[in-house]
């Protein structure tokens, strides 16, 4: 185990001192932890701005969509664009739609499954656009306070092994040591409270997203099945 001198009575005890006055090892765990907890507000403010956008889209889809245009013109209006959520769904199934219909498709149960697969595999994708990173903040979440014991668990046996070296216990000698100690504790708990309130709030606020994805998904399977079975009346009475 490191050793480390002993504070002297009157020591700085400000954050940027104890910092300093730490082992090695603590500092590694404290310069992690910090490394981590930023990474973690990137995240958290990455996502809040992600998730009101694609809050956003999906009402303008949505107003454009029943707004009684028609698929067709609706299509050709998404088709070349970059789209998201609804609007990928959307053209997932049209595209899968005409070509099937260019081809001649002749089983209504065929073209309705490949037209669902192909809207379940774009709903997947959306999904995994927004849950995307979460995992790290479950990972900070559960191990960041853990890591920091870690390194209050070394600075204190590092801390008593000087302070028997100097066979002193005075307080103002003490002390340093293991507020610096704890402090590793501190940044540990800095970096995983943030990063559990996010995860749980970010995860439901995915979820709610995914409902209204799946939920046109659904209302827009109907819609082509019921033009489906149009299209396979009017092949069969011409």
């Amino acid at each position: 185990m490191e050793n480390i001198a002993l504070a002297e009575p009157g020591a700085q005890l400000s954050i940027w001192a104890l910092f300093w006055q730490a082992g090695w090892v603590v500092k590694l765990v404290m310069l992690g932890l910090l490394a981590a907890s930023i990474w973690t507000w990137a995240i958290i403010v990455d996502k809040l701005i992600a998730y009101n956008r694609m809050r956003s889209a999906l009402n303008r889809f949505e107003q454009v969509f029943w707004s009684g245009q028609s698929l067709e013109e609706l299509y050709r209006t998404l088709a070349d664009r970059k789209t998201t959520g609804m609007s990928a769904i959307f053209v997932a199934a049209m595209r899968e739609w005409k070509k099937s219909f260019e081809k001649g498709a002749k089983s209504p149960l065929a073209l309705q499954t490949r037209i669902d697969k192909a809207m379940d595999l774009a709903l997947t994708r959306e999904m995994e656009r927004l849950e995307g990173k979460l995992g790290f903040l479950a990972t900070i979440g559960s191990a960041a306070p853990f890591i920091g014991l870690f390194g209050t668990v070394v600075g204190i046996m590092t801390s008593f092994q000087a302070i028997a070296g100097s066979k002193s216990t005075n307080l103002a000698v003490v002390a340093p040591g293991i507020a610096e100690a704890l402090l590793a504790t501190a940044i540990g708990l800095l970096a995983a409270i943030p990063a559990v309130i996010a995860y749980n709030k970010l995860s439901s606020d995915a979820g709610k997203l995914a409902v209204r994805m799946e939920g046109f998904s659904d209302e827009f399977s109907a819609i082509l099945s019921r033009q489906i079975d149009e299209k396979v009346v009017a092949q069969k009475a011409a």
